[in-house]
């Protein structure tokens, strides 16, 4: 069958190339578990030619390019993603199983990063310092660190992508770009786009491939200059100990075990689609997923109850039909993780309520469905209480007061985000102040925005996605003196 399907190349310099290897690899429509197209594997050499084109790029035409110009390209980039908005969709539904209403709102939400980006572009400022020194003048300066190399997830590539891309271009850097194997076609569709907007050959790169070979070799180049990550922090951990033999900075997002927090006093009935809004939406595949829910303990089992109530006539079926609800996971091997997760929880002894396994529907064919699933008396150290499935599981715990939520929604090695439920406003302020997390919703779930910064604490990542702190992580400082006087340098050997 992989005859019959549309082979996608590189996309490298401006243009699609043929892979050293010459080999291709599958991508699947988890609906149908049928490959639907095919990606080129690049190798070493393959990687070397894209950041060769990308630095060519940053020390010729695009270096040259005015912060102005640039952002008229990214103004120009919005509107083509704008009016190919539902073909990129289609794609990104067709790689990763997302629901088409889901991977089109993502989408047509893009050319507001865009824009946004563009309108910074030109306001880096530097500042003047004053010293404590007589006779300097000194200022400093913002400058774009050169090649960005990106490495993206499967969740929602291009997304996630222009989290990184907008910021990176609106301040100057070039672009290589290595997908999720799993999600190839999104983003080399995305960088013939950007050809077409206008921006220079080698502003943006595209090599598709897996972890080893073509992830190895972009994270091992001694030529990009910075790196962004998002995935999981195992894979995290190889990625930095590449960089570490070149001494690469790095922005990471990382995902996390985040809590969702119900008060007594909450609005219950908004609350619990709070919680199945952040959990079971995008079949929990998002890395802003709240799969721990601690809930005040004299309303834990009617707010369980709750929940279980709304999710019992959910609607699986084709991501492309706007009544399903429920789309498959992305991957088989995503699906057997799913299954390893409950098997691990029962073995702990958590108690299961419900899911817990591929829903009994032989009109789902093949797909890789699995059933909204939720586990009470979940030990606190048990692994699905720590470890992030990252799929449509919810571990439910109780507390008694905010010190006693606090305590729990803090002991985790991450801190991502975190999720209050109250009609109280101090109590929101006075949990927010104290949770360790980087994102925190009050009275809502799993929100993001181009103008607000996006990132985490502690094992969640390094560094913010998102509003003027997405510039701050492409650009770098740079110091100038200037001495204003005609006054002899005193003793050369000292420093002061």
């Amino acid at each position: 069958m992989s005859g019959n399907l549309k082979k996608y190349q590189l996309f490298i310099d401006g243009k699609w190339v043929e892979a050293n290897s010459g080999k291709y690899f599958d991508t699947v429509y988890p609906y149908t578990a049928e490959p639907w197209a095919m990606a080129s594997e690049a190798d070493a050499t393959d990687v070397d030619r894209a950041v060769q084109s990308a630095r060519a790029a940053f020390e010729g035409a695009w270096g040259a390019t005015k912060p102005v110009d640039r952002a008229k390209l990214l103004n120009r980039f919005a509107e083509l993603i704008e009016s190919n908005a539902e073909r990129l969709a289609e794609i990104e539904s067709r790689d990763n199983g997302k629901l088409l209403d889901e991977s089109l709102g993502q989408i047509k939400y893009l050319p507001m990063f865009y824009r946004y980006f563009a309108g910074m572009a030109d306001k880096m400022f530097g500042q003047v310092l004053p010293l404590e020194k007589p006779n300097f003048f000194n200022y400093t300066v913002r400058e774009p660190y050169g090649v960005i190399g990106l490495l993206t997830p499967w969740n929602s590539p291009l997304f996630i992508a222009s989290q990184c891309i907008a910021p990176a271009l609106a301040s100057g850097n070039t672009i290589v770009l290595k997908p999720s194997e799993f999600t190839s076609i999104s983003s080399l569709e995305f960088a013939a786009l950007a050809v077409e907007a206008g921006f220079p050959p080698g502003v943006m790169n595209v090599v598709t491939g897996f972890g080893s070979p073509t992830g190895e070799a972009l994270t091992s180049h001694p030529d990009v200059d910075k790196y962004c990550f998002v995935g999981g922090a195992a894979t995290a951990k190889g990625v930095m100990a590449n960089l570490a033999k070149n001494i690469k900075p790095v922005c990471m997002e990382l995902g996390g075990k985040s809590p969702v927090i119900v008060f007594e006093d909450a609005n219950l009935d908004n609350a619990a689609n709070g919680v199945i809004k952040g959990i079971f939406s995008a079949t929990g595949q998002t890395c802003i997923a709240a799969s721990r829910l601690l809930v005040q303990e004299n309303i834990a089992d009617k707010f369980v109850d709750m929940i279980m109530d709304r999710i019992k006539s959910i609607r699986y079926g084709d991501p492309m039909d706007k009544k399903t609800e429920l789309a498959p996971l992305s991957s088989e091997r995503h699906l057997q993780r799913m299954k390893d997760f409950v098997k691990a929880g029962l073995d702990e002894g958590a108690t299961l309520v419900c899911g817990g396994g591929q829903p009994k529907d032989a009109s789902l064919g093949k797909g890789y469905f699995f059933e909204p699933t939720i586990f009470k008396n979940v030990n606190p150290k048990a692994f699905i209480a720590r470890e992030d499935a990252f799929g449509p599981v919810l571990c439910v715990f109780t507390f008694k007061d905010e010190e006693d939520a606090i305590r729990q929604a803090n002991d985790t090695e991450y801190g991502l985000c975190a999720g209050i439920w109250t009609q109280s406003p101090t109590r929101g302020i006075r949990m927010a102040g104290r949770i360790r997390a980087g994102m925190i919703w009050v009275n809502n779930a799993r929100l993001a925005s181009y103008a607000s910064p996006f990132g985490g604490y502690k094992m969640s990542g390094i560094g913010r996605y998102g509003g003027p702190d997405a510039m701050l992580e492409f650009t770098q400082v740079k110091a100038v003196w200037i001495e204003t006087s005609d006054a002899a340098i005193p003793n050369p050997f000292l420093l002061f």
